[in-house]
């Protein structure tokens, strides 16, 4: 082929990318292009450190480019709309793109593919973002798996593909044709600024963060994991969100820290990780495999559920001023950076769902609006997971103790003291509970209601819709 359109999408990066790898090492010519869709700043899942986070890597992905004697072409609008355009503009032989897996996506991509048919200008998708996609892991029945733990099992008996080879960079052009617009820097263009301080973007950023974890922090992952105050995770969720690092190399660098590891506990530690990572290929596929989830529970049957929580204390939630420490701890951290450890958003999906009995969808809303890592799939079974409506073989009963959990996951309270200072002066051992020691805390808020009191009522709701 002479000329190659890449359309970037959730693959910011120049390495292990596998649409880019095939038009570089099939095409003489490779024009970089980036729509930005109107569904990127509309809508209500919006959100600032998301779409601050996206600006930040095509900046550097813009800057990688160059560097090879290229650049990013950008566009506004419809993909639909765009890419047939600049197709015919460039006189392209074809588009090729990384697969994405949201049903919304994949329409929108019908409809592109549709476009250039027409016009007999080729539109070829990879798979790039997972491992194993859509259908190619099934039950023995056929059928695609819907409980983690077998998915998981299956997964591990295939061999995963390494890293693409070391790209063509001489295919990478400039198209002389057309102007290249400018890259916005800041959100706030588009109406949503971003006031928390978010990660560093881009592909570098992303291979550095993933050396760093995989010399040390990956083989006291299995303890560490849980630790709310401890650095104790890879904090590559936004990275792997944006694809500003390759699923491939991911697992090829996990490998050989593996083979480096010296003990039992360490291998176990490796293990725990491959499993997050696997958990993310999972949600995706049930995304792809039963759609409905977008809009309601996986099991229809809780759709039924009469949540009785009110505004005044879904707002206390998503403020942070629920009387439960770790629980606002957790929120706030959110509202200030864009990310909350996993352990902790378990605890606060869970506190959100069966304590106050909030329908679990308003906060996979605002979730979606504060994450800087905010993936559809990921944070959809997240909060199905923790609301019991999910995936899980037997959900609806687990509720967690927001206390209990807290002295799991912060022992001696540094990570609350750290995101709630009307706290300072409380001991050790009332940090957890401030409201036995309530003259040391003044300033902070009494519990909105006894979990106590609410884990009989969630218990209840859901016992009613399954009977």
């Amino acid at each position: 082929m002479k000329r190659v359109i890449h359309w970037f999408r959730r693959d910011l990066r120049l390495h292990d990318n596998t649409a880019l790898y095939d038009a570089c090492r099939r095409a003489e010519e490779v024009i970089p292009v980036f729509i930005f869709e109107d569904a990127l700043r509309t809508g209500p899942d919006v959100g600032a450190a998301r779409l601050q986070f996206l600006l930040n890597s095509l900046g550097v992905l813009r800057e990688n480019l160059r560097a090879k004697g290229s650049d990013l072409f950008i566009r506004f609008g419809k993909s639909e709309t765009e890419i047939p355009k600049l197709a015919r503009e460039l006189k392209a032989d074809a588009v090729f793109a990384n697969i994405r897996y949201e049903p919304y996506a994949q329409q929108r991509d019908a409809r592109v593919f549709n476009a250039l048919n027409e016009m007999g200008i080729g539109f070829e998708t990879f798979k790039d973002a997972v491992v194993w996609h859509e259908e190619e892991i099934l039950t023995q029945a056929g059928r695609p798996f819907t409980v983690f733990t077998p998915y998981a099992k299956a997964w591990k008996t295939r061999r995963s593909p390494p890293p693409c080879p070391a790209l063509n960079v001489k295919a990478l052009r400039v198209a002389e044709t057309i102007r290249p617009e400018d890259l916005p820097r800041d959100s706030a263009t588009f109406g949503f600024p971003c006031a928390q301080t978010i990660f560093a973007a881009g592909e570098q950023e992303g291979l550095r963060r993933l050396d760093r974890f995989l010399r040390k922090s990956v083989f006291d992952y299995a303890t560490a994991r849980d630790l709310a105050d401890v650095d104790g995770t890879s904090q590559l969720s936004a990275h792997l969100r944006a694809g500003t690092i390759g699923i491939r190399t991911v697992l090829a660098k996990l490998a050989a820290a593996r083979e480096r590891a010296t003990t039992a506990a360490q291998r176990n530690s490796c293990d725990g990780f491959l499993d997050e990572l696997i958990w993310r290929e999972f949600y995706l596929q049930v995304l792809h495999n039963f759609p409905h989830v977008m809009r309601g529970a996986f099991r229809p049957e809780y759709n039924a559920l009469e949540w009785s929580g009110t505004d005044e204390q879904f707002a206390a939630w998503c403020e942070g001023r629920t009387g439960y420490p770790i629980v606002d701890a957790a929120m706030r951290c959110l509202n200030a950076t864009g990310w909350m450890h996993n352990r902790l958003r378990m605890i606060v999906a869970m506190f959100l769902t069966k304590d106050l009995l909030i329908n679990w969808q308003r906060g996979e809303r605002y979730f979606m609006q504060q994450l800087v890592d905010g993936d559809l799939a990921a944070n959809n079974g997240g909060w199905q997971w923790s609301a019991g409506t999910g995936t899980d073989a037997a959900p609806y009963f687990r509720i967690f103790n927001p206390t209990s959990q807290a002295l799991k996951c912060d022992p001696k309270g540094e990570f609350v003291r750290r995101w709630i200072p009307e706290l300072a002066n409380v001991p050790d051992d009332s940090i957890h509970e401030p409201w036995s020691e309530p003259l040391l805390a003044p300033k902070y808020p009494q519990r909105i209601v006894l979990h106590e009191e609410q884990r009989p009522k969630a218990l209840a709701m859901f016992a009613k819709v399954k009977g």
